[in-house]
């Protein structure tokens, strides 16, 4: 069954933007605040429901962050979800990363990042306070930059990391997909502590059938084949999990300087939600939809444990509505 649903925008979001500290780990952080003027973007289921005078800096727009009934988040410091989560997300540096950071901020959650280039993450994100951002500078490819320190209190975890498919000027320092989608990843889940509630790790379609075209083609380096290693060792170590499987992924990446461009970018029509499961989907998603499937993600119970695929087709999206993402959620497992 479809239902249609509807992303909306909400108003610019400028936050200044200082240069970064540079520590050994950890960096210093920065306050995240609303400023009155401009200074520094087959088996599935189908919603009907994806700097002062430099640009402004957008909030996440609305068709993935608030629903048109809802109040806007980024007005109250007290929301419920920000209550008592702390969400460190891996990759934030990101397409879907810089995306995943941005809402979570604009929902008041309190976020942690690890990431190789900390001056980038405040070149996207502005100064914030320690309260509302963290920034912890390391490589998953190097398991002693995963200090327990990084993981101190952190509830939730997004793993968005990766590289391309074939090699491009992105491999350069090792950063090949065995190294970042394989030996990253298992590097993190074994860092990661016992008591964490959840983590998400964003995988593709495909990985299961690597070997038949024409998924082999798109395998010629391993990507898949080095995901879906990645994917069974989260499913071995004994984490809560749940595992987004994003078909090819649209929108991006983003690579401005700042968010001016990445947060004015919405999923055009794109924006009605497929979810799946078993590995049957063949299509596009917009990075806009798989960042807040992985944010919902987070506090639907039962996706606990579970494997989605996901894509996205012409029509109108879930938005944030909790609601409407575990319908979706809900009808992927019934089929």
């Amino acid at each position: 069954m479809a239902s249609r649903l509807l992303f909306t925008s909400i108003p610019d979001f400028p936050v200044p933007v200082e240069i970064f500290r540079k520590n050994h780990q950890r960096v210093p952080c920065f306050t995240f605040t609303l400023l009155p003027t401009t200074f520094y973007s087959s088996n599935n289921s189908i919603s009907s429901s994806r700097r002062g005078s430099l640009p402004p800096l957008n909030a996440v727009k609305e068709e993935l962050i608030q629903s048109p009934s809802s109040n806007p988040t980024h007005d109250s410091k007290t929301s419920r979800s920000s209550s008592s989560k702390l969400v460190l997300v891996v990759g934030g540096s990101g397409g879907v990363g810089q995306l995943i950071v941005a809402s979570l901020l604009n929902r008041n959650i309190k976020s942690r990042l690890l990431v190789r280039d900390p001056e980038k993450a405040v070149s996207l994100f502005g100064k914030q306070d320690e309260e509302t951002l963290q920034v912890f500078k390391g490589d998953t490819r190097n398991p002693e930059d995963l200090d327990p320190s990084i993981f101190e209190g952190v509830t939730h975890v997004i793993c968005c990391t990766g590289t391309t498919a074939f090699p491009s000027k992105r491999w350069d320092g090792d950063n090949t997909p065995e190294r970042v989608d394989w030996e990253g990843v298992k590097n993190l889940i074994s860092a990661l502590p016992s008591s964490l509630k959840r983590i998400v790790l964003v995988s593709s379609v495909g990985v299961t059938k690597f070997s038949e075209l024409p998924w082999s083609i798109m395998n010629l380096f391993g990507v898949l084949k080095f995901k879906k290693m990645g994917e069974d060792f989260l499913l071995n170590s004994g984490l809560p999990y749940t595992i987004i499987r994003p078909g090819r992924l649209t929108d991006g990446p983003y690579t401005s300087y700042d968010l001016n461009t990445l947060l004015k970018a919405t999923a055009g029509k794109r924006r009605a939600v497929v979810i799946g499961q078993g590995d049957k989907l063949v299509g596009e998603v917009s990075r806009l939809v798989v960042a807040e499937a992985c944010i919902q993600a987070l506090d639907i119970e039962f996706t606990l444990g579970k494997i989605y695929e996901i894509n996205s087709v012409e029509g109108d999206g879930p938005d944030s509505d909790p609601q409407k993402w575990q319908e979706l959620f809900k009808a992927a497992q019934a089929q």
